[in-house]
């Protein structure tokens, strides 16, 4: 299947490969299914584009490349409309969003607390709205044999 891509071009894709969002995005709910493409020139960022409009495309992270986890709980709705079995399933992804007011460099912030939640064995998804975020540190002990000295 081919799709057109303002950032790629057009593309030959594997319908299979393809994730549905079954409400869609919010803001976006009229567009349902998705391709996710990597950037060759960076590690970390991907490219979540719309397969039936081809100006429609957000730039995304794998939130655990910033040492972020979630732990929160899905709703009986959002575990039917993944149609999630298994929790080892999910995959989480942050959207980022460019400020490029903010001075000399361009700051990139992610939306920390409405992250796309993907399952990799149907390839269904949602983007949980999360209302509030705590924010907690773990700390790990270090083993006897590790020295720390001051340089």
């Amino acid at each position: 299947m081919e799709i057109r891509t303002s950032l790629f071009g057009a593309q030959l894709i594997d319908p299979e490969t393809v994730i549905t969002f079954p409400q869609g995005i919010p803001g976006f709910e009229d567009k349902t299914i998705y391709k996710l493409f990597k950037e060759e020139e960076n590690e970390i960022i991907f490219w979540l584009q719309s397969v039936d409009d081809a100006d429609l495309g957000f730039s995304v992270a794998d939130p655990a490349e910033f040492n972020i986890n979630y732990l929160f709980t899905l709703t009986d709705e959002e575990e039917q409309l993944l149609q999630l079995n298994d929790v080892n399933d999910l995959a989480f992804l942050l959207i980022l969003q460019k400020n490029e007011n903010s001075g000399d460099k361009p700051m990139i912030k992610g939306t920390l607390t409405s992250p796309l939640v993907i399952n990799t064995k149907t390839r269904l998804a949602i983007q949980k709205i999360i209302p509030r975020i705590e924010q907690s540190i773990t700390l790990i002990e270090q083993s006897p044999e590790i020295q720390v000295t001051e340089a």
